[in-house]
């Protein structure tokens, strides 16, 4: 018998895209521009010209940063599209580094994410000074995670 090793990787083998032809994209839904995952605002489709192809003018934002880009592809050729996954945790604390410390719903905790900037890192400062509660909604795609959407939890809940 073959005497080898077996190296562990740590991945499932999931790609973090998947082609998509630019024809099928749809507004409010994701793609790659610029090696970016961004959130398709506005689409607009070209008739097609003397040399055979209809033009796709997308114009979207990152996901990540809001910044505004563009793309004009192809209606027939393939673009690529992010697998953006979007995660629930419930938040506890922050701790010195500015990473928020996060549970899942097996009560794994969680200490990856970064503290976002803006208006939901202070309401999350606030929470953890004043023991407020709070869900906590995250974005990944592409090795990217983010905080995107934060929900105070009432008392009813």
């Amino acid at each position: 018998m073959a005497d080898f090793e077996i190296e562990n990787q740590g991945d499932a083998g999931a790609s973090e895209t998947f082609p998509m032809q630019c024809s099928a994209l749809r507004k409010n839904g994701h793609v790659v521009i610029k090696g970016r995952p961004c959130r398709i605002v506005d689409m607009s489709t070209s008739k097609t010209g003397k040399h055979g192809h209809a033009k796709v003018h997308i114009v979207a934002l990152d996901i990540f940063t809001n910044k505004k880009l563009e793309e004009l592809c192809p209606s027939t050729h393939n673009m690529d599209v992010p697998n953006v996954i979007r995660t629930e945790y419930f938040f506890i604390d922050i701790d010195e580094d500015g990473f928020l410390i996060l549970l899942d719903n097996n009560n794994n905790q969680h200490t990856h994410i970064k503290k976002p900037e803006g208006e939901m890192g202070d309401k999350l400062m606030e929470a953890a000074k004043s023991g407020i509660q709070y869900n906590v909604s995250v974005m990944k795609a592409m090795g990217e995670e983010s905080v995107f959407k934060i929900n105070e939890i009432s008392e009813k809940d």
